[in-house]
C-alpha cells in the first residue's frame, strides 16, 4: 500500500462536542477519537480505558466517528478502486450466476435451492418426485416447480436479510421459516400453508435458529432468547393457534447453557438438548405425542458431552464420558439408562458425529489432522472407512434428509477441487458425482498444487500447515503469501475451494491455512491445549507457521499477510502484538480484540456461555492476569506495527463492533504513524454483508488491500 499521510500530532479532545479531528468530505488524515478515560477495578488491578465510550451505539457520536473511520477508509484505498472492481469482476465472472443445488429426496418431494443472475439471494425450491424416478431432477427438468420461499422477494427494500429457521413439516403441508433484516441475528418466525401459499397471521419476534415438527404437522417447537440473546427456552406451538398461547416445553436456567431443538432423522422423536462449551443434557418427546412431557437420556455431568441419534429400538450415544476423543454407545428407547459400547475409544481418531438410517449408521471423524466418514452396516461389526485419492480434503455428510435409505449424500473439496456433491451406495461403496461447483473461465484443477506442512511451536509440537500455490510459483522467498488461522471452540478450518481465492492464486500469491491449537484438527486434546490457560499456545503456533513459511522460502516476513476472524481476529490482534516484524500485514474480521473487557461483563450477549472457552476473570484472578497479558487491546504498545485492516459490522450480536473500533482507536493513538484502518458495515451483522453481490464486492475489498499490502497488485 501507498504511504498515507497520517496525522503526527496527538491533541485529545476532551469535550463531548468535539469528538475527533477529521474533514469529512476528504480527510486529509485518519480521525482521531477522544479520550474520555474510565476506570475499572478487578482483584486490585485498576485499568484506565480511554475509548470505552465507543461501546455506547446509541450515542450520535459514536456513530459519527465510526462514519468517520469509514470515509478515511475510503480516502486511504481510493487508489485501490479500480482493483476492487476487477476484482470483483473476476469473481463474478467465474461464478455461474444462474444456478441450482443437487435436489434432495423428502417423502414425495424433491428440494433444492436455485440463483438466478441478477438476485443477491436463493430461492427455496421443490417439484413433486414422478413415478419410477431414483435420481433427482437435473439441469430444467422441474415439472411441477413450487417456489416455497424466495429470499429476494422477501429482501425487497432491505439493507439486510438473512433466514434463520427453514423446516418443512413431515407431511409437507407446512414451512416453518424466520428472517432477520437487520444482522443482529434476532429472527421473526412465521409458518406458512404449502397447500395455499397463505403465510398465517400469527408471527413471533426474537426467536432463534432451529425448530422441529411432531409427526403429523400439528405442532411447532420453537426457541426463543433471554436478555443475553442467549437460547433458553423451548416453546411448543399448535398451528392455527395464537403464538401467545404456547405452552413453554423447557427452561434452561443455568446461564452457561444453549438450547436446542430438532426432529430425529427417523420422525420419531422431538431432540431437545442443553449445551455448555463442556457439558451436555438431552430430552427426548415421541413425535406423534407433541404433548408428552419430556423424557432425559442421561442427566448432566460436568465435562461429559454427549449427542443422540434414534436407530429402531436404541438411541446411539457418541460421548467422551471416559473417552477424550469420544466413543459410541447406545442405549434404550423404551428405557433410556445404561449405555452400551458400540464403537470403543480410539485415542487419536475423533469422533465428531453419528449418523443413523434404517440400515446404516455414518460417523464422521478426523484423524490425522484430515476428515473421515466411516460406514457401519446394521446388526454386523463391520465397518469401512470412504477413501478419497487426495492428500489433502475435506469431506462429510450433506443433507441427507431420508431415514429409509441404502445411500446418503456426501461433500467433497479441496484446496484445488471445487465443492463437489456425490451419492455412495453404503452396499456396493459406489460414489456418483452429482454436482461440482461450476468454475467460469477456463479453471482447471492441475494448474495449482497443494502441500501439507509442518512448523514447530516452541514447545516442540508440530503444527500443519495446508498450503495451495499456482504451479510454477517459486521456492525462493520472493512469492508474496497469506496466511489464514482461526485456533477456538475446537473449529476447525478443513482444506476447501474458494473461487474468490483464484484471484490471489493467479497473481502468484500462496495461501496457506495455519492448523493452530484451539482448534480441533488433530482431536479433542488439539482443542484443550489451545483453551482457557493454554490459550497463548494458538498464537504462538500461528507465528510458528508462519516463521516456517519464511524459513522453507514460500515467502518473506515482508510479502506475507495474516488473515483471521471472529475468534480469528483475537488471534490476529495477538500476534500483532507478538510478532510484528513477522508480517507485512493483518486482516482482523470481525475481530475479539478487547476479550477481557467483554468477558469481564455478564451482561453482554454470550459472556457466561464463554467462560467454559477462556476461563472466568470474574472469579479468578489467575485467569484475569492471563487473559490481561494476551488480550490485544490490553497490550497496544509502542511498536512497529504491520499495517492493520479492520472490518467489523455496526449490529454484531457477537464480536460487539466496539472491540475493533476501541482496538485502532487505541492503536493509533499510541503510534500515530501507524497505518491503521477500520471499515465498519453500518447495516450488518457478523457475516457481513447478506447478499451474494455484496459479499463479494467486501471480500473484493479485503482482497485488493491485501495485494496493495503484498505488493502484488500488478503480478
Amino acid at each position: 500500500m501507498t504511504e498515507v499521510e497520517v496525522c503526527k500530532e496527538l491533541t485529545p479532545a476532551r469535550s463531548a462536542g468535539n469528538v475527533f479531528r477529521v474533514t469529512t468530505e476528504s480527510p486529509a488524515g485518519p480521525p482521531t477519537a477522544r479520550q474520555e478515560p474510565s476506570e475499572r477495578t478487578h482483584h486490585g488491578d485498576t485499568v484506565t480505558d480511554e475509548f470505552a465510550w465507543l461501546m455506547n451505539k446509541e450515542d450520535p457520536a459514536t456513530t459519527a466517528y465510526l462514519e468517520a473511520e469509514n470515509a478515511w477508509t475510503e480516502t486511504a484505498t481510493a487508489h485501490l478502486a479500480g482493483l476492487r472492481e476487477k476484482l470483483f469482476q473476476e469473481i463474478k465472472g467465474r461464478t455461474q450466476e444462474t444456478d441450482l443445488s443437487v435436489p434432495s429426496r423428502k417423502g414425495g418431494y424433491w428440494y433444492y435451492t436455485r440463483t438466478e443472475e441478477g438476485k443477491q439471494y436463493g430461492i427455496q425450491c421443490r417439484v413433486p418426485v414422478r413415478p419410477g424416478e431414483t435420481g433427482p431432477p437435473s439441469g430444467d427438468e422441474r415439472p411441477g416447480e413450487q417456489v416455497l420461499l424466495d429470499g429476494n422477494v422477501l429482501a425487497e427494500g432491505k439493507e439486510f436479510f438473512a433466514l434463520g429457521t427453514f423446516d418443512v413439516s413431515p407431511d409437507g403441508n407446512w414451512l416453518a421459516y424466520s428472517t432477520d433484516f437487520e444482522g443482529d441475528e434476532r429472527f421473526t418466525l412465521r409458518v406458512k400453508d404449502l397447500r395455499t401459499g397463505e403465510v398465517l397471521a400469527d408471527e413471533i419476534p426474537d426467536t432463534f435458529y432451529g425448530s422441529a415438527w411432531s409427526a403429523d404437522g400439528s405442532v411447532l417447537f420453537y426457541i426463543t432468547v433471554d436478555e443475553a440473546w442467549r437460547p433458553d427456552r423451548v416453546h411448543r406451538h399448535v398451528v392455527g393457534e395464537p403464538f401467545r398461547e404456547d405452552v413453554v416445553v423447557h427452561h434452561e436456567a443455568d446461564e452457561r447453557f444453549w438450547v436446542g431443538v430438532e426432529l430425529t432423522r427417523s420422525e420419531k422423536f422431538i431432540v431437545i438438548d442443553a449445551q455448555s462449551k463442556i457439558t451436555s443434557e438431552v430430552r427426548v418427546i415421541p413425535a406423534d405425542t407433541p404433548a408428552a412431557d419430556p423424557v432425559l437420556i442421561a442427566g448432566r455431568q460436568q465435562g461429559v458431552e454427549y449427542q443422540i441419534e434414534h436407530h429402531g429400538h436404541r438411541f446411539l450415544i457418541l460421548h467422551n464420558r471416559d473417552a477424550e476423543d469420544f466413543a459410541l454407545a447406545y442405549t434404550s428407547v423404551d428405557a433410556p439408562g445404561e449405555w452400551v459400547e458400540l464403537v470403543a475409544h480410539q485415542p487419536g481418531t475423533r469422533l465428531e458425529s453419528v449418523d443413523a438410517f434404517a440400515r446404516h449408521i455414518v460417523i464422521s471423524l478426523r484423524k490425522d489432522g484430515l476428515t473421515g466418514l466411516r460406514v457401519m452396516c446394521d446388526g454386523s461389526t463391520d465397518a469401512y472407512d470412504m477413501e478419497f485419492p487426495e492428500p489433502l480434503y475435506s469431506v462429510g455428510l450433506s443433507g441427507n434428509p431420508e431415514y429409509d435409505t441404502a445411500s446418503v449424500r456426501i461433500s467433497y473439496t479441496s484446496l484445488v477441487v471445487p465443492d463437489s456433491v456425490y451419492d455412495v451406495d453404503l452396499v456396493t461403496r459406489t460414489m456418483t458425482l452429482r454436482k461440482r461447483k461450476p468454475v467460469l473461465g477456463g479453471y482447471d484443477p492441475a494448474d495449482y498444487e497443494q502441500f501439507r506442512e509442518w512448523a514447530a511451536a516452541p514447545d516442540g509440537t508440530r503444527i500443519p500447515v495446508s498450503i495451495v500455490a499456482r504451479k510454477g510459483v517459486g521456492r525462493d522467498g520472493s512469492a508474496p503469501a497469506v496466511l489464514y488461522g482461526y485456533g477456538s471452540y475446537e473449529h476447525s478450518i478443513d482444506p476447501y475451494f474458494s473461487i474468490a481465492r483464484l484471484s490471489l492464486l493467479d497473481r502468484g500469491v500462496v495461501f496457506a491455512i495455519a492448523h493452530v491449537r484451539g482448534g480441533g484438527e488433530m482431536g479433542r486434546r488439539w482443542y484443550e491445549d489451545g483453551k482457557m490457560l493454554a490459550k497463548k499456545n494458538t498464537f504462538t503456533d500461528f507465528v510458528a507457521c508462519a516463521e516456517a513459511l519464511i524459513r522453507n522460502r514460500w515467502t518473506s516476513a515482508d510479502r506475507l499477510v495474516a488473515r483471521g476472524g471472529s475468534a480469528g481476529g483475537l488471534l490476529m490482534g495477538a500476534v500483532a502484538n507478538l510478532a510484528p516484524e513477522s508480517f507485512a500485514g493483518i486482516v482482523a474480521e470481525v475481530p475479539f480484540v478487547d476479550p477481557l473487557t467483554s468477558i469481564l461483563d455478564p451482561s453482554l450477549p454470550l459472556t457466561v456461555t464463554e467462560w467454559e472457552e477462556w476461563g472466568n476473570p470474574l472469579e479468578s484472578p489467575e485467569v484475569y492476569a492471563y487473559m490481561k497479558s494476551y488480550s490485544p487491546y490490553e497490550n497496544v504498545a509502542k511498536l512497529r506495527y504491520s499495517k492493520i485492516l479492520a472490518v467489523t459490522s455496526l449490529n454484531d450480536t457477537r464480536v460487539l463492533y466496539h472491540e475493533p473500533a476501541k482496538w485502532i482507536a487505541r492503536l493509533r493513538a499510541v503510534v500515530p504513524e501507524g497505518e491503521f484502518l477500520l471499515k465498519t458495515e453500518m447495516g450488518a451483522g457478523h457475516a457481513g454483508p447478506s447478499g451474494r453481490y455484496d459479499s463479494w464486492k467486501e471480500e473484493a475489498f479485503v482482497l485488493a488491500w491485501i495485494l496493495d499490502t503484498i505488493g502484488a497488485v500488478d503480478v
